[in-house]
């Protein structure tokens, strides 16, 4: 059966896509200069080929907050920018693990440890990783979900003592397209981002990587970014919106550079460049589409989310979003964790107050770090 929109351009990358062909540059171009209402459906429907109608959810633990010696401009854990965030060192891992049981009591089918600074360093802090180590070999051993890291910058030693321990996917967002990178970061190049993605994949790892829109990109950008993570190999394409954070170098703006129409766009062009991999919706899209408005990408081609807070901002919780992805016709990934979502919802509906709000794996390891937020 031929699928038809009415749209040549996009009926024709859709044909092409189940084909087996994968789409280039000019391609993405093309495709998202097209209307919303020809994309959207279009990619849904390749993602319905391609995928299981499941929406695959993953949550994080700021591990280790602030004091990052990197430039980024969206980042509010930079040491260049006064935001007032809580910093502290590594979590001891037994703290990690009880967030890992939280991402597991909510639902997710995967859990990332992460660390705000340029990379965990087996050399220079040994003890550092060797807490790092334990706590993938907890999380791994006690719990049901999946072990994922961002951990910065690997060496070929690093990355393969994480794979040997079970990382399933590295965590490693290029942020934008090569050509924007140098607008938003100093300390590091685009090539040193792309370079730890292939020591990682290398090393057997699967790679998670994506991008922030909003940040004064343009289309293109957004889709020489796509681009480049098809010559890496991605199976998780995590879509941030920027959420400024007050005291970054991006603060002063008053939401993401970015229309709802664009975000969507943007997901249906990642869908149909990227046919086999989790699009994932993650950071700022609570403050940049409304709550009637989160179900769209998930019409759009989005197949995966990251539930909880984020690394330095709250997120909403893991209730809200089962019913968010049951409104976009889709239903919870449970193939590692098989846990109820009827459950899940009723948790969050019991625990939710205006003045104490559900706990979710990031933000909440440990009292010393109230409230950790975006990346």
């Amino acid at each position: 059966m031929v699928y038809e929109t009415g749209n040549r351009t996009v009926d024709d990358a859709v044909e092409r896509v189940l084909a087996g062909e994968v789409l280039d540059r000019r391609d993405g171009l093309a495709l998202i200069a097209q209307p919303v209402e020809a994309l959207a459906p279009a990619a849904d429907h390749v993602r319905s080929e391609f995928g299981d109608d499941t929406v695959d959810a993953c949550s994080i633990v700021n591990a280790k907050a602030g004091n990052c010696a990197e430039d980024c401009g969206f980042c509010a854990q930079s040491v260049h920018f006064d935001t007032g965030i809580d910093t502290y060192g590594l979590l001891d891992p037994e703290e990690i693990l009880d967030a890992a049981r939280r991402a597991e009591r909510d639902g997710a089918q995967r859990f990332g440890i992460v660390v705000a600074e340029k990379g965990v360093s087996k050399e220079r802090r040994p003890d550092e990783w060797d807490d790092v180590i334990r706590a993938i070999r907890l999380v791994r051993d006690e719990t049901a979900v999946e072990v994922d890291a961002s951990l910065g910058i690997l060496t070929e030693e690093e990355a393969g003592i994480l794979a040997d321990e079970g990382i399933n996917h590295y965590n490693h967002n290029i942020e934008t397209s090569p050509r924007y990178f140098p607008e938003i970061v100093d300390t590091h190049s685009f090539e040193d981002r792309v370079a730890t993605l292939e020591v990682a994949k290398d090393a057997g790892m699967d790679l998670c990587a994506g991008v922030i829109l909003g940040m004064g990109e343009s289309p293109t950008d957004r889709v020489d970014a796509a681009i480049a993570l098809q010559d890496v190999g991605v199976s998780s394409l995590p879509v941030n919106v920027l959420n400024p954070v007050e005291g970054t170098a991006m603060g002063g703006m008053d939401s993401a550079d970015i229309s709802t129409e664009a975000i969507l766009k943007t997901v249906a062009v990642y869908r149909l460049l990227h046919p086999h991999a989790r699009v994932r919706l993650t950071g700022g899209r609570e403050v940049n589409l409304a709550m009637d408005e989160q179900h769209l990408p998930f019409e759009a081609g989005a197949d995966g989310i990251l539930t909880g807070d984020y690394l330095t901002t709250g997120g909403q919780s893991a209730g809200d979003d089962i019913e968010i992805i049951e409104r976009a016709g889709l239903e919870p990934n449970r193939d590692v964790n098989d846990f109820d979502p009827d459950a899940v919802k009723a948790a969050s509906d019991d625990d939710a107050t205006p003045e104490a709000p559900p706990e979710t794996a990031a933000g909440t390891a440990t009292s010393t770090a109230s409230q950790p937020d975006d990346d």
